[in-house]
């Protein structure tokens, strides 16, 4: 059978109410009961489909409120202090899309956060500043702009910026509002500083993590990855090798994931991350999938088409695509790349066995909006 779908075909609720059939609902509903036929069309679509909607969130327009709230609170009194991005039609659960969060947290010279630890996984990519760090399970990494750094859920972490450094702003990703939906989230505080037993960078540098190397006296267990960092001075050169040879995805352009160098999984249970990169005027094609997507601009600049929209976006710039949306990507100069981070949901999609994905019956969308 085709996609083409109508109420008609059997297997499709089509029961017509009358005056007994309401009444008994009615009977079942006060016995915290219902009937399936009533509810079956809409929890059971044809094709995926996604309450969340495409949006963009400009750099520009939030950096300086950002920036505020370092004067209005501090990270002792916030928690956190972040300022995060919600979907207009995810606002009841502070998504950004789908189950996933997203927010812009700052941290100035000499401040930190206390440490603490969730359920939810966790992830940053940094965006401005310098000095910055953070300690997964006692082991201090220190990040740059355009590194990603994952804490793993139920790993105790704290970030912060050294004295002599500069005010740092990151985007946090997280999957709180998943696993407040599978209700096991919680939250707790360390009891003071962690210790940490170990050189600074020590994961990242001695797994190898430029070189794709392992240290056989290394005997990591747990699910997620080792590199807790990982360098944008290494992605982009790796990138940019992998476009020499021209192969490339039709839909994504030069695309790599980061990954659990142990098992070549994604870094997290529940969260993947990505960085692809456009070519000089490179234009993909239009596809969708499963899975939400939240984007930010790593460099250059370009729009992408989600369900007939276009988006323009910069440098520093995040949008989301939905799951199921159709999206294209377009690189708007001719001269320069154009590199794109992304986080994601996949390794709980794939893990359930519910990706799937489709080209669009054309190469590119025509734009509505």
């Amino acid at each position: 059978m085709d996609n083409k779908y109508s109420d008609d075909i059997l297997g499709r609720a089509r029961v017509k109410d009358n005056d007994e059939l309401k009444a008994y609902y009615k009977e079942l509903e006060g016995l915290g009961a219902g009937a399936l036929w009533t509810v079956a069309n809409d929890i059971e679509p044809w094709e995926p489909r996604t309450s969340s909607i495409p949006m963009l969130w400009k750099y520009e327009d939030l950096r300086e409120l950002v920036l505020r709230s370092s004067e209005l609170v501090s990270p002792e009194e916030a928690g956190r202090r972040v300022v995060y991005l919600v979907n207009d039609k995810r606002r009841d659960v502070s998504a950004a899309v789908g189950w996933l969060y997203t927010g812009l947290q700052v941290t100035r010279p000499g401040e930190s956060t206390s440490a603490h630890k969730h359920k939810a996984s966790a992830l940053r990519f940094i965006m401005e500043g310098e000095g910055g760090y953070t300690v997964v399970d006692g082991n201090k990494v220190t990040f740059e702009v355009n590194d990603f750094v994952i804490t793993p859920n139920s790993t105790w972490h704290e970030h912060g910026v050294a004295k002599d450094g500069k005010t740092c702003i990151w985007q946090d990703g997280l999957d709180i509002p998943l696993v407040n939906a599978l209700e096991a989230n919680d939250y707790a505080v360390y009891d003071g500083k962690q210790p940490t037993d170990v050189p600074t960078n020590y994961l990242p540098d001695s797994f190898g993590s430029a070189a794709g190397l392992m240290p056989a006296y290394e005997n990591w267990d747990k699910p997620y990855s080792p590199i807790f960092k990982y360098r944008w001075k290494d992605v982009y050169p790796a990138l940019k090798e992998a476009a020499k040879f021209g192969k490339a995805s039709p839909y994504d352009g030069v695309l790599m994931h980061y990954r659990n160098p142990c098992t070549g999984g994604h870094v997290m249970q529940t969260m993947g991350a990505s960085m692809q990169m456009l070519r000089p005027g490179e234009h993909t094609k239009a596809h969708q999938h499963t899975g939400s997507f939240v984007y930010q601009c790593a460099k250059g600049n370009g729009y992408s088409v989600i369900n007939g929209t276009r988006f323009d976006w910069k440098e520093r710039d995040i949008f989301c695509v939905p799951s199921w949306a159709v999206h294209e990507h377009v690189n708007l100069s001719d001269t320069e790349d154009a590199c794109l981070f992304s986080f994601n949901d996949l390794p709980t999609i794939e893990n359930l066995g519910l990706y799937q994905e489709r080209p669009h019956e054309k190469d590119h969308q025509d734009i509505i909006a």
